[in-house]
């Protein structure tokens, strides 16, 4: 602990006093001190003075001019009085003796000590008696191996001479001189001599010890020993007896369970090491729960225990089918991956990251695979952890060690190659005790996972066996060195007809099971689940479906136990049902909001949850050149605007504008949605066809999104995340699509079903962009003829 963060900045003038004759008390101390006579009276007093006094040692008719400072941390009842837990601040100077009845009460001045400079003389005289210290230590039988460690992690040379005067046995006048010398070289000196000589006291009784023992006989030192065990043994299996238990040594059922444990001859030395030590220890020593704790998770580790992969390539793609719908990329790799185990049977295991929105099936998917290969499954939550021990567990010598989490999962799986799934890889946070992002470098690489070794254990763990499945809602926040050892398969979302395959096939036998509720006497009519989907749920996953079907789950659960369903054969839930059942519908069937004015574009974005429509309305106004962006638009979506402005203002003329169309007007491109952050370079194109489209009048078409980043010289460039957008755009109802001509091979993995259902424009210019969305060319030499104002809406939920 800080203990100038424990200081007051000011002292009270006059502070109450208690005079020890035989202890000083030196800064950095807790220690107990026993009231006696008036005690109440003094206790009052300490107190008032926001339980601050100061503790000195009498001279004479007076006192020492050199005191410590304390504040009572805690206050409780002794034998003679009351007792005060303390601790000593800091040394301070003693004045004159304001009263003596009935408490002893003196001026105190703050004692401003010279600044600490730590040379090479503290240095040197930190380490010897450190030194010493550790020799002390050896020479008193059973002393604490974590006293000295404690001793040795301190670095303030003030605190550790303080601390060593204070807890050394040692004349009072000594430990006076300790406390009233500021130099913190010359105290180091006194504090080295002192140890110097409780040394030598010591070695002088060990030896006079030494010489006393010798004089006993090995045989009867030995027949005294083994007396002592008997009779603790018979005691022992008697108590055990009377309790009912089955009398067994701790000790010697630890050792046969490590017998068995097929470990390595490096960790079968260790462990036979720590047994040794253990059968030396004193049941009740603190040493000794530690070394039982460390060597029973030894004993509970599948050392060689692996489970055998199942080969059958069609068995584990059946599994998979039957368990998800789509997903045919990473069933392939799953696919590929047992193949070459069935072929090498030493393959290393693959670090996989699932990259997907939530409610796509991530985790889930991880139990697939484990069952489709014949693995066993344990999933490890990485979001929130900040410390690296967490991971890769605490050292021993610290209280409530535990091993890390991997360690744990390992346990628990029972084998030494199950699935391990990091889930929420992304939430991964960094603070003041490590990073754990770094951590996992080592776990996550196959050519270093095989010697993985726990700060608990100490002992090296083969995790190249190990399947590892990472999962993620987005890459921005993984670091660089961590995505490289990984390899990334991504779910992008599912497609309409493919959530409504997950939503008939497993969700909503799921929630009628939930609710108790018999799948074979309730069914949907035709329309229904497709209605649920596009009428109330506008998302990536299938997260927000499950709660809807659950809701009407819950619906048909109060008709049957109110008995309104009676004894019928079948119940089957209509479309028109639905509105009364989950309320006015969230979204509409067809394009939620339709271009019937000019300077309105519909574009297309990207977010962890998914792709999204992007609406971008530009009006005009009198003024004087002015652009006006408002939608909490981050800062390359603001240079996106810019770079649209400044290459219409420079092309004007080609679009029949004049030479500056923005001279005597001020445009203003919002952004609805304000409650939500957006940012990045797609929407590049969007907003460049709604300025045209304001300042021409000619609308853009109601069916069409786009997406791209544009450039001064009126390029379209390539984003990413096409597979969300189009599957949003999809979902909305949208007809034709621009997309950066670059980005074509983007659509390999769209579903058939929803390309059959778009037109695809590929672009490389603006002005190719501009003859696609709008409804008329704004350029005399137009080759697209003039299309229908609104295309055709596709039926609504409610028309239907």
């Amino acid at each position: 602990m800080d203990r100038s963060s424990q200081i007051p900045d000011t002292l009270p003038e006059v502070l109450p006093a208690l005079s020890a004759a035989e202890m000083v008390l030196l800064p950095g101390a807790v220690v107990a001190l026993q009231l006696e006579g008036s005690s109440a009276i003094a206790e009052a007093e300490i107190k008032k003075s926001d339980k601050l006094f100061v503790v000195v040692s009498p001279e004479g008719d007076g006192h020492r001019e050199i005191g410590t400072l304390a504040r009572v941390i805690e206050t409780g009842n002794a034998d003679r009085g009351r007792a005060l837990l303390v601790r000593a601040l800091t040394r301070v100077k003693i004045g004159a003796i304001v009263e003596r009845e009935p408490v002893l009460k003196v001026r105190v001045e703050k004692l401003h000590e010279p600044e600490l400079v730590v040379t090479t003389g503290v240095q040197a005289l930190m380490l010897e008696a450190k030194r010493l210290s550790n020799e002390i230590l050896a020479l008193i039988p059973g002393a604490l191996a974590t006293v000295g460690a404690e001793l040795d992690a301190i670095t303030d040379p003030s605190l550790l001479a303080d601390l060593f005067a204070f807890r050394i046995p040692a004349p009072a006048a000594d430990k006076q001189q300790v406390l009233e010398e500021l130099n913190i070289e010359k105290r180091l000196a006194l504090v080295v001599a002192m140890l110097g000589k409780r040394r030598e006291m010591l070695k002088v009784t060990t030896d006079i010890d030494t010489s006393v023992r010798k004089n006993v006989s090995k045989v009867e030192h030995e027949h005294m020993l083994r007396q002592r065990r008997k009779a603790i043994e018979q005691e022992l299996k008697l108590l055990q007896s009377e309790n009912g238990e089955e009398p067994a040594d701790e000790i010697e059922v630890l050792t046969e369970r490590l017998k068995k444990a097929q470990l390595s001859p490096e960790i079968r030395t260790q462990v036979d090491r720590e047994l040794k030590r253990l059968a030396a220890i004193p049941e009740a020593s603190p040493e000794g729960s530690v070394a039982r704790t460390w060597l029973n998770w030894i004993a509970d580790l599948p050392w060689g225990i692996v489970t055998p992969d199942v080969v059958d390539l069609k068995a584990a793609r059946a599994v998979l089918d039957a368990d998800h719908e789509g997903l045919s990329k990473i069933k392939t790799r799953i696919e590929s991956y047992l193949a070459v185990r069935g072929l090498k049977g030493d393959m290393k295991g693959p670090i996989l990251c699932l990259v997907g929105p939530p409610g796509v099936g991530k985790t889930s998917l991880g139990q697939s695979i484990a069952h489709a290969m014949g693995r066993r499954f344990v999933r490890v939550s990485l979001g929130g952890v900040r410390d690296e021990a967490e991971l890769r567990g605490h050292r021993r010598t610290y209280v409530g060690a535990m091993p890390g989490r991997l360690v744990a999962a390992l346990k628990r799986a029972g084998s030494m190659n199950p699935v391990v799934m990091l889930d929420e890889i992304d939430k991964l946070g960094g603070g003041s005790t490590g990073d754990p992002a770094a951590a996992l470098l080592e776990v996550l690489d196959p050519e270093q996972n095989n010697t993985f070794t726990d700060h608990y254990l100490e002992a090296p763990l083969d995790l190249s066996k190990v399947l590892f499945i990472a999962t993620a809602n987005t890459l921005e926040t993984v670091a660089g060195p961590l995505r490289d050892r990984m390899e990334l398969l991504e779910l992008p979302g599912y497609a309409l007809s493919e959530k409504v395959g997950i939503a008939t096939t497993h969700l909503w036998p799921k929630q009628l099971k939930a609710h108790g509720l018999d799948a074979a006497k309730i069914s949907l009519a035709e329309g229904v689940m497709r209605g649920v989907i596009e009428g109330y749920t506008r998302e990536a996953g299938v997260r927000n479906l499950e709660q809807r079907l659950a809701g009407l789950a819950r619906h048909l659960a109060v008709e049957k136990a109110s008995g309104q369903l009676g004894e019928l054969v079948e119940r089957v839930v209509t479309l028109p049902e639905l509105e009364l059942v989950l309320g006015p519908p969230d979204f509409e069937a067809d394009l939620m909001e339709r271009a019937n004015i000019a300077g309105v574009a519909t574009g297309l974005g990207w977010s962890p949850s998914g792709g999204s429509l992007l609406f971008i309305e530009a009006t005009e106004m009198p003024g004087n050149g002015k652009v006006i962006v408002t939608g909490q638009l981050g800062s390359v979506m603001k240079e996106s605007t810019q770079a649209a402005f400044s290459y219409l203002r420079a092309h004007a003329t080609e679009y029949g504008l004049g030479a500056d169309p923005l001279a005597d007007r001020d445009v203003h491109l919002h952004f609805p949605d304000g409650g939500t952050k957006k940012d990045g370079p797609s929407a590049g194109v969007t907003i460049f066809t709604a300025l045209v489209s304001l300042l021409t009048g000619i609308r853009v078409r109601g069916d069409v999104a786009m997406t791209g980043e544009t450039t001064l010289r009126g390029r379209v460039l390539p984003v990413g995340g096409i597979k969300e957008k189009v599957l949003a755009a999809h979902r909305a109802g949208i007809k034709r699509l621009i997309l950066p001509e670059r980005c074509a091979a983007d659509l390999r993995d769209v579903p058939e079903s929803v390309k059959s259902e778009l037109e695809f424009v590929f672009v490389q210019r603006l002005e190719q962009v501009l003859e696609a969305a709008l409804e008329r060319s704004p350029t005399a030499s137009t080759k697209v003829a003039p299309l229908p104002e609104t295309p055709s809406p596709r039926p609504s939920l409610r028309a239907a």
